[in-house]
């Protein structure tokens, strides 16, 4: 698959998590990094879709321990929780 066509199924996936929350915090971590993203970087979030959303909330905001697998600067990117929209 080309790249272009995995990066539109991810968006898909990335804000039709299933809840509200889930869809802006990963859809938000995907919209704003994914433009600069490596191949190798859109293999790791492309793994990251298949975990539970309560687990990737979790790690990022720091209420459960980061496996190995997932550590490394996308899961300390999705840790600064700066993409996600905020109301006033």
């Amino acid at each position: 698959m080309d790249r272009e066509t995995r990066l539109k199924r991810l968006h898909f996936r990335a804000w039709h998590r299933g809840t509200k929350e889930a869809d802006l915090f990963v859809g938000g971590f995907f919209d704003t990094h994914h433009a600069r993203w490596s191949d190798a970087e859109i293999d790791w979030f492309e793994a990251l879709m298949e975990e539970q959303d309560v687990d990737i909330m979790a790690w990022a905001m720091g209420t459960a321990a980061v496996p190995v697998r997932w550590q490394g600067p996308l899961m300390d990117a999705l840790k600064q929780l700066n993409f996600v929209p905020i109301a006033r």
